[in-house]
């Protein structure tokens, strides 16, 4: 049987160890993920889902505890080699899409190839409009970012975290900043591609009705799994 995209055992993380306002956010996280499964992260404000999507994404390193990503203990890799397993391995869409205004739709999809080739080609450029056309912008590719509506910029924020056909997706409410049918056309895509690069996701919202429709919800609450449905 295949290693899960992700697995955490007895994950902590604590802030300002050592002092005397040391505070531990995380108690002992376990938790796993298979690849193409899609599933929620849900939990107040506070609850502590930030922090356990920075451990996962490799941003930050655990207190405790083992972080597994395709089977590899993250905590025997330096600095370096988290950078080079998260560039890898991991894509990342966020609430605020953090493209690069000047850049066309399609030089900004291409920024995750660029940096892991470091020179453009016409492989990489074929790439970056395959996944435009997916996303449904194959007619924007020449546009610069900031002329792009916020849902559009959303989609091409989903296709270049897809650059790469990393195993495992971090989407921090993506569809928070977008209206209702910008939201849903941003879940369908995430969805799509999922299903069909087995992609494991995990999707942190606050919106009960796209989670629904996820594989599974993880309800974080005061830095624990508060439930893990079926």
């Amino acid at each position: 049987m295949a290693d899960p995209v992700v697995r955490l055992v007895g994950v902590k993380k604590a802030f300002n160890v050592g002092t005397p306002v040391e505070t531990e956010v995380l108690h002992g996280i376990d938790l796993q993920l298979a690849a193409g499964e899609f599933c929620a992260v849900m939990g107040p404000s506070g609850s502590g889902k930030s922090t356990l999507l920075n451990l996962v994404g490799l941003l930050d390193r655990p207190t405790a505890g083992q972080l597994f990503i395709q089977g590899l203990d993250t905590g025997t890799l330096d600095d370096a080699g988290l950078t080079r397993l998260r560039g890898r391995s991991i894509g990342f869409v966020f609430q605020y899409h953090h493209l690069i205004s000047a850049f066309t739709a399609l030089e900004n999809v291409m920024l995750p190839l660029l940096g892991q080739r470091g020179f453009p080609d016409d492989a990489m450029r074929v790439r970056a409009a395959e996944l435009l056309d997916a996303v449904g912008l194959a007619a924007f590719a020449d546009h610069p970012a900031d002329r792009l509506s916020g849902g559009q910029q959303q989609r091409v924020a989903v296709a270049r975290a897809l650059a790469l056909r990393p195993p495992l997706l971090l989407a921090d409410e993506p569809t928070g900043n977008l209206d209702t049918r910008s939201a849903e056309a941003v879940f369908t895509l995430l969805r799509r591609f999922s299903a069909e690069a087995g992609t494991a996701v995990f999707f942190v919202t606050h919106n009960p009705e796209l989670a629904r429709r996820c594989d599974r919800t993880i309800e974080v609450v005061d830095g624990r799994i508060a439930a893990v449905p079926d």
